[in-house]
């Protein structure tokens, strides 16, 4: 198993590699907010610098996905719930699929937040409702599976909004649930061609009250020969196994005052054998690769109590980037956690959507459509900001050149696309 993974690895870097304008899941080509891409824009406004934008039918806290000429979205539409897939040269729609109904809203989001991931062949989707489902580029159903009908009701208090991680021939997903029922949390993989499910495994939890729910997304850890999944949430982050689901190892520590409402929204980033696993703002823990059994002590590299809630922070592996739900900035060195500089101050609003960073740059958009373009480094400097002027809950998407941007109204490209 492990040459497999191996194999794995080797063919999904070569993929990142020659195709570096892909964002194919939420946190784009590499899974942790980074992208290789060079000359984007800096500046526009809702009129200026757009290539197109899309009407909308409501706001999502999904992020769009990008793959070639194509643009894939999960669209709430009244009650129904469906999944897009838009051209990406003109703007226009070229097919939607119903998912399911059922739509609700949930404080800010709705059942459409999680993100679809695509390895360029097939798009796959799941909405908080539970619904799961495969199709080709041309919008054909290969299979749907229905996650609550199959395994319990979802139990989170603010409903369900992970998105599913892709990677070889699986997907994996993450239920981590205890608010609304006592039915344990759980891990699944599931074959991405035919739908089935590989391995269920359980993930338990001494967290209580609100303290379980998590609406992070998987991580993957790659050190070595090794390739393992990151689950955070329950007052813990755990390492497992791809082909098993077995624990592997597991950090406690993420909720240290045992508050009983410190659910999880920011999901783990991973960059150079680090994992950096964000909490209810505080504590962020840093760390190391490689561990077994429990590392909550022996694998720690460092700890700061400048975590963010929502937003996921970013990294280059050299400088780790905290932008926080009021605006306000953390640099710290990503090896160590010495702070580079504190508390610089974006624009007020309230931050949801997660940083990306690019061609040296921190681009960040803020509920009220303000994208804040941030120079990367060891000096705070405000390059640009970009108002939209309109609802935002979705992080940026980049893909050749071009940046993508969903508001509650629109889907906004944005610059000119490179030549391929």
């Amino acid at each position: 198993m492990r040459k497999q993974i191996v194999r794995f690895v080797l063919i999904l870097v070569s993929i990142t590699a020659a195709n570096a304008e892909n964002w194919p899941q939420w946190r784009g080509p590499y899974l942790n907010g980074l992208s290789n891409e060079k000359n984007l824009p800096l500046k526009w406004t809702a009129e200026e610098n757009i290539a197109w934008k899309l009407a909308l039918p409501g706001s999502s806290g999904s992020t769009p996905i990008v793959w070639r000429d194509r643009v894939f979205m999960n669209v709430a539409d009244g009650n129904d719930l469906y999944l897009w897939s838009v051209d990406r040269t003109k703007g226009t729609v070229l097919w939607k699929k119903l998912l399911g109904s059922g739509n609700v809203k949930m404080r800010k989001h709705n059942m459409s937040s999680p993100s679809p991931v695509t390895d360029g062949l097939k798009v796959y989707v799941i909405t908080g409702t539970g619904i799961l489902k495969g199709f080709d580029f041309s919008g054909k159903e290969l299979w749907s599976r229905d996650i609550q009908k199959d395994y319990g009701e979802f139990g989170l208090q603010w409903g369900y909004a992970s998105s599913p991680l892709l990677f070889g021939d699986s997907l994996y997903l993450q239920v981590l649930h205890g608010t609304k029922t006592d039915d344990p949390s759980y891990v699944l993989r599931i074959n991405r061609k035919s739908g089935q499910t590989l391995w269920k495994v359980e993930r338990p939890t001494n967290a209580i009250r609100e303290s379980p729910d998590s609406y992070s997304t998987p991580g993957l850890l790659r050190y070595g020969n090794f390739v393992e999944l990151v689950i955070t949430g329950a007052d813990c982050v755990t390492g497992h196994d791809l082909a098993t689901g077995k624990e592997l190892w597991r950090a406690n520590g993420l909720n240290p005052d045992k508050n009983p409402f410190y659910r999880i929204v920011a999901s783990p980033v991973i960059v150079n054998d680090i994992i950096y696993v964000p909490t209810r703002v505080k504590p962020l823990l840093a760390l190391r690769a490689g561990g077994r059994g429990d590392i909550t002590s022996s694998h720690l590299l460092w700890s700061t109590v400048n975590g963010p809630d929502v937003p996921t922070p970013v990294t280059d592996g050299k400088y780790f980037y905290v932008i926080n739900d009021k605006g306000i900035v953390w640099c710290m060195d990503a090896r160590t956690g010495a702070e580079i500089y504190a508390q610089q101050r974006l624009k007020p609003g309230t931050y949801s959507g997660s940083p990306v960073l690019a061609d040296k740059k921190i681009y960040v958009t803020n509920e009220e459509g303000l994208t804040t373009v941030i120079k990367a480094g060891p000096n705070f400097e405000v390059l640009a900001e970009n108002a939209l002027n309109d609802y935002c809950l979705s992080s940026p998407a980049i893909s050749d050149g071009q940046i993508f941007i969903r508001t509650a109204t629109n889907l906004y490209c944005i610059g000119k696309r490179s030549q391929m």
